[in-house]
């Protein structure tokens, strides 16, 4: 395990919530039984100490904590985690310590133990503003807690903090959502993500409490989007791609400005070069050339780290192919437009005999104005950001033959 860069990126998952958000697609579990987390945790101390053995040559440049809800654990929980992160792995001075918050179930004095913990940058899970929106999906919070807590972080000094929002949900509209972007900029976060809500019943029965006739239509959403899009950037905060948007000093906007934004499975990265290593339930690990995935469930999840310390459920080794195609989306995810001649040098491929089914299925893309081809560019335009994900599907061998097959309206 391991590659040239030696720099590691830990993400942990912390899979319990007090309450059920009827959209969520993520892997968590509902309780209001605080020891459930002390197993956790024991469980958590074995997976540790055991992948800190191959990753001793390594420093940590970020850490996350995701879930969940990781403010779950009360205090001394979450001292117990990060002492135990401290004494397995080296941190570099400067680390990047990031966790996800929901300003609705935060204890009062866990923003600065956090602060006091090292933790320096902060993801607030808001979604919307909108009271009829949050009673749809089991989410109901007031402004002036989340303002609150926003301003306990900045007087504390966090470096970095990012507001989640969702659109497609329930009972939004154009209007409605006009209104919570405006809210929202009146908070002025560093940076924003605007997800799309992916409405996936037969997946998460969590979902089927939402109505797809409450739900804004495909139309609607792009005019959501479009107009998330243009509030926020007369705000001044530059679009990153896909759903992310930063102001323009803070880093993720320099690094895209300077042609070295990266992006994993957490989202947009400074730190590209560094391996992944997921801890705990469900996570995904990237590693060389090789992508894990832990156990989704908790019961198989603590069987396994008792039979054998690892929890990794499955793998894949990346192909060439697959490293060649991801660097490609990856240029056009984070940057908007390549180079094919700096392709062609890098793998010693000619690039559109390599990519001649990728030119052929952008080709109808190009004539709707997304994208500009030319002899040795491709270019998105800036209608076709909005639409970067079905661009870049192009690129993806696995999606290829369902692309014929599916609806555009649920990518947007």
């Amino acid at each position: 395990m391991g590659s040239n860069s030696r720099t590691l990126s830990l993400y942990i998952h912390i899979p319990f919530c007090h309450q059920l958000c009827y959209y969520c697609g993520c892997n968590k579990i509902i309780t209001r039984h605080q020891s459930k987390a002390d197993l956790y945790l024991d469980y958590l101390a074995q997976e540790i100490v055991a992948k800190a053995l191959f990753f001793e040559h390594y420093t940590v440049e970020q850490l996350h904590l995701g879930g969940g809800t990781p403010t779950f654990l009360t205090e001394q929980q979450m001292t117990r985690l990060i002492t135990m992160l401290n004494n397995a792995f080296t941190f570099s001075d400067g680390a990047q310590r990031g966790i996800e918050i929901d300003p609705r179930s935060l204890a009062p004095n866990m923003m600065r133990h956090l602060h006091q913990l090292g933790f320096n940058r902060v993801s607030f899970g808001v979604q919307d503003f909108n009271d009829e929106v949050q009673t749809a999906v089991n989410r109901p919070q007031q402004l002036n807690e989340v303002l609150a807590t926003l301003t306990e972080a900045r007087e504390l000094g966090f470096k970095s903090i990012n507001m989640d929002m969702i659109y497609g949900l329930p009972f939004q509209t154009v209007e409605s959502y006009k209104k919570t972007i405006e809210q929202l900029i009146a908070l002025s976060p560093d940076r924003v993500s605007v997800f799309n809500y992916a409405h996936l019943p037969d997946r998460f029965a969590a979902q089927r409490k939402l109505k797809e006739i409450d739900m804004p239509s495909a139309n609607e959403k792009l005019a959501i989007f479009k107009q998330t899009l243009e509030q926020m950037t007369t705000a001044g905060y530059q679009f990153i791609g896909m759903d992310h948007f930063a102001k323009k000093d803070d880093e993720l906007a320099m690094a895209q400005n300077e042609g070295h934004l990266h992006r994993n499975f957490q989202g947009y990265t400074t730190h590209g070069d560094c391996d992944l290593l997921g801890l705990g339930v469900s996570s995904i690990s990237q590693v060389g050339h090789m992508i894990l995935q832990n156990e989704k469930d908790l019961k198989p999840y603590y069987q396994a780290i008792e039979a054998k310390q690892c929890a990794i459920s499955k793998g894949i080794t990346l192909s060439d192919d697959d490293e060649i195609r991801a660097s490609v989306i990856k240029q056009l995810i984070c940057h908007f437009e390549l180079d094919k001649e700096q392709f062609e040098q890098r793998f010693d491929i000619d690039f559109d005999e390599y990519f001649s089914q990728a030119l052929t299925a952008l080709a109808p893309l190009a004539a709707d104005g997304l994208v500009t081809l030319t002899k040795r560019t491709i270019k998105v335009t800036s209608s076709g950001n909005l639409f970067i994900r079905i661009i870049c599907m192009c690129f993806d061998a696995y999606l290829q033959n369902q692309i014929k097959t599916t609806r555009f309206s649920r990518v947007i």
